[in-house]
C-alpha cells in the first residue's frame, strides 16, 4: 500500500519531475558528441521530450531557444528572435484573422447547414454532408473549431433522426420478453433545442411499438452504430480538410519556414500550387473515408434504421425539419454575411493566383520576390477593421433625424485577441528557431550522415516508411511538435540520399496531421471522443483503416500528379550543395493500374 500511494504522489508530480531530471539525463550528450552538434542535440531533445509530455506547455517550451542557444553558444539572439515572426507566421495569422471574422458574423454556421439541405438525411449522405462540410470550414478555420461548430449540429439531426440518445441506449440492452408484450418507443423524442410542432410531438411520444423485443434491441444497436458514425466523422474531417490549404493547418506552414531556412532558392510551394497539389489528395482520402466510415457505422445499409415506410418517411420529414429551422432562424444573409464572403473569395483567389506556377501570376506587377503570400494576407485582413459591418447610407448623413449609433466595423481586434490562438504562433516561432540552430550548428549535417545506409532504400518505400513512421508518431504528440522535431532530419536525410527534398518533406508534412487513432491525438478526436458515446477502441479501430488509407493515397499523390508538379524525379539545384560530385539518384515513375 505505502508503494502505491508512492507511486500516486510520484504521478501527481511527474511534470515537475520531467522538468527537472530530463536536462539532467541528457547532459552526457555535452561530452560524447562534438561540441556545437552535441549542445544543440541537447536542446533539441529536450524540447521533443517536454513537447511529448507537455511537462511545460507548448508555447513556453517553444521558446527555450531564445535563452538556451545564446547562452550555450549555439546562435545569437539577434538570429534566434526573428525567427518567432518570419513571413510564414503573417500568413498564418492573416488566416487566424479571418477565421474570427467568419465565426463572428456565423457565415460558418450557414455554409454548414445549407451543406446539409443539399445532401439530404439519409445515414450516408448526411455522413457526406458533414464530412464535407466539415473538411472545407477546416481549410479556413481551426480544426478545433470546425469540431466544435459542426458536433452539435450532428447531435440535433441525430435526436429527430433516431430520437433521445439515453432511450437508445436503453433500447439495445432489451432483453427478450417471453410474453411479447414490451412496447419500446423507437421515435422521435423532442429535444431542448429543436421543439416540433404540437402535433408532431404527440404523435411521436404517442406511439408505441409493438415488435419483437429482439428486434428492437437489434434496431437500436444499429442506430448506435450510425449515431457513432456521425461523431467519429466529424473530427476525422477537419484533420483531413486542414490539409489542403497552407493555412489550414500550422505543419503546412512549417514546411514552409524550414524550406526557407533550408533551401531558400526554393520558390516552389506556395499557396497556389500548394493547394493543386493537396486538394485533390484532399477530395481523394475523404472519399474513400467515407465509403470506410459509412461501411463500418451501417451508413451504407439500405435500411433506415426503421421499417415501415411511414415511419421512415417521418423521421427523414423531421430531420429534414431541424436543418431547415435552424437555417430559417439565421434569416437572409445580412451586409456583414456579405462583405465577409466577398472578402473571403477575394483573400483564397489573391493567395491563390499570386504565383500558380502554370500560369503568371500578378506578382509580376511587383518588385520580383518582394510580394508574398504574408503580404497578400495582412492587406485582405486590414480591411476588416474599417470596413463597415452595417450597410452605408447617404440620408444618414444628410437627416438631421437620424440616430448617431456608432460605427461598428466588420471585424474589432478585441475579437480578434480572444479568438486567435497566439500559443501556435509561439510554437511555430520555436520550429523556426530550432531549424535554424540545427543548420547553423551543423546538426542537421552530422545527422544527416549517420542516415547513409538509408540510402540502400528505394525512394518510393521510403515514403512510405516516413508518412507512416510520422502518422504513428503524431498519435501520442503535437502534431506541430511532430514536424518540427523531424522535418530538419527528413530535409538532410533527402540531401544525403540525393533525392529531391520535397519528396520526403511534403509526405511528412501531411502525414503527421493524420492523427485518428486515439482520443488524445488531436483536439477535434478529443472533442468527439467528450460527447461520451465513443469508446476508445471505436477510435482505434476506425483510425488504424483511417491511417492506411492516408499512407496509400499520399504515395498515390506524390508518385502521380506530385511527381510532375514539383519535378520530384531530378535532384534540384536549389538542393545541391556546393562543388558537389556525389551521384544523384532519380525517383521512377509510379505505374498506377486501376
Amino acid at each position: 500500500m505505502d508503494v502505491l500511494k508512492f507511486s500516486k504522489k510520484l504521478w501527481s508530480v511527474r511534470k515537475q519531475l520531467t522538468v527537472l531530471l530530463t536536462p539532467l539525463l541528457l547532459l552526457p550528450l555535452l561530452f560524447v558528441l562534438p561540441a556545437k552538434e552535441g549542445k544543440c542535440l541537447y536542446v533539441v531533445l529536450l524540447m521533443a521530450l517536454f513537447w511529448c509530455t507537455e511537462a511545460l506547455p507548448l508555447a513556453v517550451t517553444a521558446m527555450l531557444p531564445v535563452c538556451l542557444f545564446p547562452t550555450m553558444g549555439i546562435l545569437p539572439s539577434k538570429k534566434v528572435c526573428p525567427q518567432y515572426f518570419l513571413e510564414t507566421n503573417f500568413l498564418f495569422l492573416s488566416g487566424l484573422v479571418m477565421a474570427s471574422a467568419i465565426e463572428e458574423c456565423g457565415l460558418h454556421k450557414r455554409i454548414a447547414l445549407k451543406v446539409l439541405k443539399i445532401v439530404g438525411v439519409k445515414p450516408a449522405w448526411l455522413i457526406l454532408g458533414m464530412m464535407l462540410t466539415s473538411a472545407f470550414l477546416s481549410m479556413w478555420l481551426s480544426n478545433t473549431a470546425t469540431t466544435a461548430m459542426m458536433l452539435p449540429i450532428a447531435n440535433a439531426i441525430l435526436e429527430s433522426l433516431f430520437g433521445d440518445l439515453e432511450t437508445l441506449k436503453e433500447n439495445a440492452k432489451v432483453k427478450n420478453d417471453p410474453e411479447g408484450q414490451s412496447q419500446v418507443k423507437l421515435h422521435v423524442l423532442p429535444s431542448e433545442k429543436h421543439i416540433l410542432t404540437g402535433d408532431d410531438r404527440a404523435d411521436g411520444m404517442e406511439r408505441g411499438d409493438q415488435r419483437n423485443p429482439e428486434d428492437v434491441r437489434k434496431e437500436a444497436e444499429y442506430q448506435l452504430k450510425v449515431w457513432k458514425g456521425f461523431l467519429i466523422c466529424i473530427p476525422y474531417a477537419a484533420s483531413i480538410g486542414g490539409t489542403a490549404t497552407l493555412t489550414g493547418t500550422a505543419p503546412n506552414l512549417i514546411l514552409i519556414g524550414q524550406l526557407k531556412s533550408y533551401f531558400p532558392e526554393c520558390d516552389l510551394i506556395n499557396f497556389g500550387s500548394w493547394f493543386i497539389f493537396a486538394f485533390p489528395l484532399m477530395i481523394i482520402f475523404l472519399f474513400v473515408s467515407w465509403i470506410w466510415i459509412s461501411f463500418l457505422y451501417g451508413g451504407l445499409n439500405t435500411r433506415l434504421c426503421i421499417n415501415k415506410q411511414d415511419d421512415r418517411a417521418a423521421a427523414e420529414a423531421k430531420a429534414r425539419a431541424v436543418i431547415d429551422e435552424d437555417y430559417k432562424k439565421l434569416g437572409p444573409i445580412n451586409f456583414a454575411e456579405g462583405s465577409i464572403s466577398f472578402f473571403f473569395i477575394l483573400f483564397a483567389i489573391l493567395l491563390f493566383t499570386r504565383d500558380p506556377k502554370f500560369v503568371t501570376g500578378w506578382s509580376i506587377f511587383f518588385n520580383k520576390g518582394y510580394v508574398s503570400d504574408a503580404v497578400t494576407g495582412v492587406i485582405i485582413i486590414s480591411i476588416l477593421f474599417f470596413f463597415p459591418s452595417q450597410r452605408p447610407s447617404l440620408r444618414w448623413w444628410f437627416s438631421p433625424r437620424a440616430s448617431n449609433t456608432p460605427y461598428v466595423p466588420l471585424l474589432s481586434w478585441k475579437r480578434v485577441q480572444e479568438c486567435v490562438p497566439w500559443n501556435i504562433i509561439l510554437l511555430l516561432g520555436g520550429g523556426f528557431a530550432m531549424a535554424k540552430g540545427c543548420e547553423e550548428s551543423g546538426l542537421a549535417a552530422w545527422i544527416g550522415g549517420h542516415l547513409q545506409p538509408l540510402a540502400q532504400v528505394p525512394p518510393a518505400v521510403a515514403v512510405i516508411l516516413i508518412t507512416a513512421f510520422i502518422a504513428c508518431f503524431t498519435e501520442f504528440a503535437s502534431n506541430t511538435a511532430t514536424i518540427i522535431i523531424f522535418l530538419p532530419v527528413i530535409a538532410e536525410l533527402a540531401i544525403r540520399v540525393k533525392v529531391n527534398p520535397l519528396y520526403f518533406m511534403i509526405p511528412a508534412t501531411i502525414g503527421c496531421s493524420y492523427a485518428f487513432m486515439l482520443p488524445v491525438s488531436t483536439p477535434p478526436n478529443s472533442i468527439a471522443f467528450a460527447s461520451g458515446h465513443l469508446m476508445v477502441k471505436d477510435m482505434v479501430k476506425t483510425g488504424f483503416m483511417m491511417n492506411i488509407l492516408g499512407i496509400v493515397c499520399v504515395s498515390l499523390a506524390m508518385n502521380t500528379w506530385g511527381l510532375h508538379m514539383f519535378t520530384l524525379n531530378t535532384y534540384p539545384d536549389w538542393a545541391r550543395p556546393l562543388n558537389s560530385t556525389l551521384p544523384v539518384s532519380t525517383v521512377p515513375p509510379l505505374n498506377v493500374t486501376m
